[in-house]
């Protein structure tokens, strides 16, 4: 099953939608048509209000779009492939999405970890089975995941904003202590082995920080506690299924949505009772006519963008040749090596420097997915964080780190296509010099992003949406709706 085209959801056809709405105003309308913009649009559109997204590029999705990057049949994901919080979102599990066409695809392991002794560590959906292969550090590992694992409901009510600390003082307690550490002091301090060590190392390098800063272990104890809770699944057909839903199901509450027009002035908008902006600091600065207060314009021109990402897409004629089978099973392989290793990896991008060896995040969806490529061949999706901006090929480096654990993995390469940091926006504007996540989770970052307006714009009526607020980066829809939200609560004062 092929995801349906935008059309096919009802979306105008670019040539014949630029500057023309179907209305002179709206009750809301957005800027952008990533996660965060849908989401915003559905919460509107759910309160009975009028509804219009207006989206830059020919189709929608921004971080969720999946193309044919290499050769015909070949559907690669643009950008984001992998979605534990897209499946775990507490906004996008209130939805229908299934009803409108998405289907959620489980790898039998979340994520595999390979070493160079020929093993490889699984994170599985059990935490049973994850620590029964960890050896010395299995009951260590159940001592810390299985009491997480129980703080998870009342985490994905903090996460939507739905939920304060002294509501669940307890589990937020727990969870606060360990994850306001660095996640080299965690893996340390909690295990003893090289390879518990590596794969706690290997998902809290998601957070794009070295992984000596303060945070780090809260990335990954998230992203570890949704492997167990909910997995990381692929969305059939490839990421754009995730748009095509979202955007289906708006269209069913009478939204209305617009492709190829750029927003670069207030002028091209319609009336509209408030404007949400699915856009990041940067984009905001740069539309012609919003009247922002000077000191507003210099905090946001401070925001700071973190590492960017050289991004790999491989046509492929066979799976790849793990030299540890086990990472056959697992839809995420984080290939890095030791804890050790991983901390130089992700330290090298905020000192401007491209790693020799570096961590590399890779995606193989056609292991569980055949709808993604012809017959017995396969498609892969990988990447590693290099300086923001950079021009540097990664890719010879990439490769030979996945050669290191699939000796013969270059032979199966049919096409590539490489993406470096500096073009990832041609593709989404919101991918400053390369940064996937809307901005660095540096601490002063982490919470009051942009500014401590959160969501609110010093201009009446407009809002921030994107992964510039919290709860930040990931396809969850978090951001869109809680600005939603609190511009719902404008109009009706």
């Amino acid at each position: 099953m092929n995801p349906p085209s935008d059309n096919e959801h009802g979306v105008r056809d670019p040539a014949n939608s630029h500057a023309r709405f179907a209305k002179r105003e709206y009750d809301a309308v957005i800027i952008g048509s990533g996660p965060n913009g849908m989401a915003a649009a559905i919460t509107m559109a759910q309160a009975g209000r009028t509804v219009l997204v207006i989206e830059g590029q020919p189709t929608i999705g921004g971080g969720t779009r999946t193309a044919e990057l290499t050769l015909p049949g070949f559907r690669h994901d643009v950008c984001s492939a992998v979605h534990p919080m897209g499946i775990g979102s507490p906004f996008f599990s209130t939805l229908p999405l299934a009803k409108h066409g998405l289907q959620w695809v489980q790898p039998s392991a979340p994520v595999a970890h390979p070493m160079d002794d020929g093993r490889a560590v699984l994170i599985e959906r059990s935490v049973g089975e994850t620590a029964d292969a960890l050896g010395v550090d299995g009951r260590r590992y159940r001592s810390l995941m299985g009491t997480l694992d129980a703080d998870w409901p009342a985490l994905q009510l903090l996460l939507s904003g739905k939920l304060s600390a002294a509501q669940h003082p307890i589990s937020m307690a727990r969870f606060g202590l360990r994850a306001m550490r660095s996640a080299s002091s965690l893996a340390r301090s909690t295990f003893r082995s090289a390879p518990a060590r590596a794969v706690f190392a290997g998902i809290a390098a998601h957070s794009v920080l070295p992984l000596e800063r303060v945070t780090t272990a809260g990335f990954g104890l998230v992203l570890q506690m949704a492997a167990h809770q909910v997995g990381w699944p692929f969305a059939l057909g490839g990421s754009s299924s995730i748009a095509g839903a979202l955007a289906s199901y708006l269209r069913s509450l009478g939204g209305e949505i617009v492709t190829g027009v750029q927003v670069q002035s207030v002028d091209q908008l319609p009336r509209a009772r408030v404007v949400l902006c699915d856009i990041t600091p940067r984009q905001l600065l740069g539309i012609e006519g919003l009247q922002l207060p000077d000191e507003f314009r210099r905090k946001l021109d401070r925001y700071r963008y973190g590492p960017g990402v050289c991004k790999i897409d491989w046509a492929l004629d066979g799976p790849i040749p793990w030299q540890a089978r086990e990472c056959l099973r697992a839809g995420t392989v984080h290939v890095g090596g030791t804890l050790e290793e991983i901390e130089a990896s992700e330290r090298a991008p905020w000192h401007n420097q491209h790693c020799d060896r570096p961590f590399v995040l890779l995606a193989q969806p056609t292991l569980f997915d055949s709808t993604r490529a012809p017959q017995g061949k396969h498609i892969a999706w990988g990447y590693c964080h290099v300086p923001n901006g950079s021009t540097e090929d990664m890719t010879d480096r990439i490769e030979k780190q996945i050669e290191r654990f699939a000796p013969g993995f270059r032979d199966r390469i049919l096409k590539r296509s490489v993406m470096l940091a500096a073009d990832l926006h041609l593709h989404n504007s919101n991918l400053v010099g390369g940064d996937i996540g809307g901005g660095s989770f540096e601490l002063d970052q982490f919470a009051l992003r942009p500014t401590w307006r959160l969501y609110r714009i010093p201009t009446k009526g407009y809002f921030l949406c994107s992964s510039s607020t919290p709860p930040g980066g990931g396809v969850h829809g978090l951001c869109g709706n809680i600005a939603a939200r609190v511009a719902l609560r404008s109009i009706r004062s």
